[in-house]
C-alpha cells in the first residue's frame, strides 16, 4: 500500500499510476487537488489488498477491504492535515465518524501537519491548544502511534524541523502485526522523508488480554470483577478471561 500526500493532480490516470508502481496488477483511488494544491493518492497492489468501499474527504481517503494473505479485514486512511486549529478539529471529527462507519481496524498515515510532544519540533517549549487537541482526539480514538526508530523528525524546511509525518493503528493491528514498526526513508527533492512501515509478521495463537490502569481506579470495579469471575464457575481460565471482555466493556 502507498499513499502519496499533496499530489497537485486533479486527475490521476491508470498510466500515472502504473508508472509510479512498475506493474499492471494494481488499483488506485484519490482525492484532486484544489488547484495546484492538495491532493491524495493511494495505490495497491490487487494481490495484497481487495478493496470493498472508499470514502473521501477533502483532507482524507479511506480504503476499506481486506488483507488477503493475512486473512485481516481493515481500513486503510491517508490524510493531509490542515493548518489552522479549527480546521483540524474538523478533519479529527471526519476522521472519527469514518472510522467508526468502518467498524474495523484502522490504519490513519500521512502528513497530520501536528505533534504530539515538544521534542518533535525543533526550538518548541510547551505545546500549542491544537497539539493538545490532537493528542486527545489520538488518545479517545485508541489509536497507537507507531515509534519511528531511525530519525527525530520527518519535515525539514531551512532552520525548522518537525515530526509531523506519523503512522497511527489501532490496538487490533499491534495484536495482529506485533512486529510492525516505522522508519523514515531518503528525503529527495522533497521537504518531507517517506515513511516505510514494515515488519508485518502476523501472530501466531490466541490474543493477549490486556488490562488498562484506569479500570482499576473505578468505583467498584474489583467487585464486579470477583462476583463475574465467581458466576463462571468451573469455565477454563482462558475462556473466563474472554467472557470478562463484555462486563468490563459495558
Amino acid at each position: 500500500m502507498l499513499g502519496l500526500v499533496e499530489t497537485k493532480r486533479q486527475v490521476v490516470t491508470k498510466f500515472d499510476v502504473q508508472k509510479i508502481w512498475g506493474s499492471s496488477c494494481v488499483s488506485w483511488d484519490f482525492v484532486e487537488s484544489n488547484g495546484a494544491s492538495g491532493g491524495l493518492l493511494l495505490i495497491w497492489d490487487d494481490d495484497f489488498f481487495k478493496l470493498r468501499i472508499s470514502h473521501k474527504g477533502e483532507r482524507w481517503i479511506c480504503v476499506e477491504g481486506e488483507l488477503l494473505q493475512y486473512n485481516f479485514n481493515c481500513a486503510f486512511i491517508l490524510v493531509y492535515g490542515e493548518h489552522s486549529r479549527q480546521e483540524k478539529l474538523i478533519v479529527w471529527e471526519e476522521l472519527s465518524y469514518v472510522a467508526g462507519l468502518c467498524q474495523v481496524p484502522c490504519c490513519f498515515m500521512g502528513d497530520f501537519n501536528e505533534i504530539v510532544q515538544v521534542e518533535e519540533r525543533r526550538g518548541t517549549v510547551s505545546l500549542s491548544l491544537s497539539a493538545e487537541d490532537f493528542k486527545s482526539w489520538i488518545n479517545d480514538m485508541e489509536l497507537v502511534d507507531l515509534p519511528i526508530t531511525d530519525r527525530k523528525f520527518t519535515w525539514f524546511r531551512g532552520s525548522s524541523c518537525s515530526r509531523i509525518d506519523r503512522v497511527l493503528v489501532s490496538l487490533e493491528w499491534i495484536e495482529k502485526f506485533p512486529d510492525i514498526r516505522l522508519r523514515g526513508g531518503p528525503r529527495g527533492l522533497s521537504d518531507h522523508c517517506p515513511i516505510i512501515v514494515e515488519g508485518m509478521r502476523q501472530r501466531d495463537g490466541p490474543r493477549p488480554f490486556r488490562s488498562l490502569d484506569s479500570w482499576f481506579t473505578h468505583e467498584g470495579f474489583l467487585r464486579m470483577i470477583k462476583d463475574e469471575w465467581r458466576g463462571l464457575r468451573e469455565t477454563q481460565f482462558t475462556e473466563k478471561l474472554k467472557a470478562m471482555t463484555a462486563p468490563i466493556r459495558r
